[in-house]
């Protein structure tokens, strides 16, 4: 038989909980001495301790645990659930890190307050250009919304172009339009020379030609693209322009690194 201390160091928990454990009557001691009142365990009961821990950590209450060690499930059932919540809790870190990431996207914006930017501002023509694209749409503006929906989008359409046998002829762009309801229409293009005819998974359509654009050009990962943007509006409005819609981002180059890319900003400038 173990001490308690013993047991709880071969069960990695601490003793705190072995005595929480009894005390609820989830694992009481194999047997405890009637004159000193110490606990003492036997090897047996870790399987117990291991179950009782596993469905824990997948989020039962002790309530619900107690009832599920009777006879509990075997360990094929016990893998399943727990690949289960694994799975659930990387999303959940996924998720949390891309939050992480916009927070200090913003702390960054925030700091730059102030400050002059160190970003070129060209105004120029773009002219009309002939796109393969595929639509989408997202729940918002926010980063975390919109990189979920036009990656998988550029994704798929280079896949469909490959397969329609249709070459690429220029960067990427993706443009955004605001909705009604609050969602976000997510387009992803690229540049192609056929005929504008529709495609059962993409169309082929021409982009209309911006007579005036306010442009800028962002070098990096796209998470911290937002200060870029920011920044070209408060351009814009310091220069009595008014915007036009929609935005457009142009990859001017891709790299395997995401810190590689380059990615002009195109804010259309609305008439005077």
């Amino acid at each position: 038989m173990f001490s308690i201390g013993d047991f709880a160091r071969h069960g990695q928990v601490s003793v705190r909980m072995l005595r929480h454990y009894d005390a609820v009557g989830l694992l009481p001691p194999a047997r405890v001495d009637a004159a000193t009142g110490y606990r003492f365990y036997t090897a047996a009961q870790l399987a117990r301790l291991n179950r009782l821990i596993a469905l824990k950590e997948l989020g039962f209450t002790l309530e619900q645990v107690g009832r599920m060690l009777e006879p509990g499930p075997d360990a094929a059932q016990l893998r399943g659930m727990l690949t289960l919540r694994r799975a659930e809790l990387e999303q959940r870190i996924a998720a949390d890190r891309s939050r992480l990431t916009e927070v200090e996207a913003r702390l960054r914006i925030i700091e730059k307050e102030g400050v002059m930017p160190d970003q070129d501002v060209v105004i120029k023509s773009v002219p009309a250009v002939r796109v393969a694209e595929s639509s989408s749409w997202a729940s918002g503006f926010e980063p975390q919304a919109i990189s979920p929906v036009v990656g998988p989008l550029f994704r798929e359409l280079s896949d469909r172009l490959a397969k329609a046998g249709i070459a690429i002829a220029g960067p990427a762009i993706a443009y955004y339009e605001a909705r009604d309801d609050g969602t976000v229409g997510v387009h992803a293009c690229v540049p192609v020379n056929v005929e504008p005819t529709a495609a059962p998974d993409f169309s082929i359509v021409d982009l209309p030609a911006l007579e005036h654009a306010a442009t800028t050009v962002y070098r990096g990962n796209v998470s911290g693209i937002g200060a870029a943007w920011q920044s070209l509006g408060r351009w814009v409005e310091d220069n009595g322009h008014r915007t036009g819609a929609p935005v457009r981002e142009v990859t001017l180059e891709w790299t395997p690194d995401p810190d590689g890319w380059v990615t002009e900003l195109q804010e259309p400038l609305a008439a005077r």
